[in-house]
């Protein structure tokens, strides 16, 4: 495995357990929401007036957002719309990786139980000539880091 730094940023692939769809499944134009901070909670000490102690509660991880072009005859898409048609929110595993030059993981970040919020497909305009853009956004509990 090819080990140096900076890696770009573009060569990446997506995966998500139980979804085996077409190679087309697992590409994006873009990954988003793979941060994590802390809650906190402020405590006011009394008689100290100059701050104020700030306590980390528990990490807190955004949604996870993807984007890319439609793609008619996507499971994942077929997985989204059975949650928000059928109520029926199955809740799967995610794997993201960025890739080397020969397409080796240099950095994998495994989702833990990620389900779908949101779907969305960018607007139509006759007027303008750019690609069908569809947006999902995902709720997950936790990440971990290879």
């Amino acid at each position: 495995m090819s080990n140096y730094y900076p890696p770009v940023g573009f060569h990446f692939r997506v995966n998500l357990d139980g979804i085996t769809g077409t190679e087309n499944d697992s590409k994006f134009q873009s990954v988003s929401g793979l941060n994590v901070e802390f809650e906190t909670e402020s405590i006011k000490e009394g008689g100290e007036n100059r701050f104020e102690h700030v306590l980390p509660l528990r990490s807190k991880y955004p949604n996870l957002v993807l984007k890319r072009g439609l793609f008619v005859g996507s499971e994942l898409i077929d997985w989204c719309l059975n949650a928000f048609n059928n109520l029926e929110i199955l809740p799967s595993d995610l794997v993201v990786s960025l890739l080397n030059g020969e397409h080796e993981p240099l950095k994998t970040w495994k989702i833990k139980n990620a389900w779908p919020l949101k779907w969305s497909v960018s607007d139509m305009s006759a007027e303008e000539n750019k690609l069908m853009v569809e947006t999902i956004e995902l709720r997950y509990q936790y990440f971990t880091v290879e």
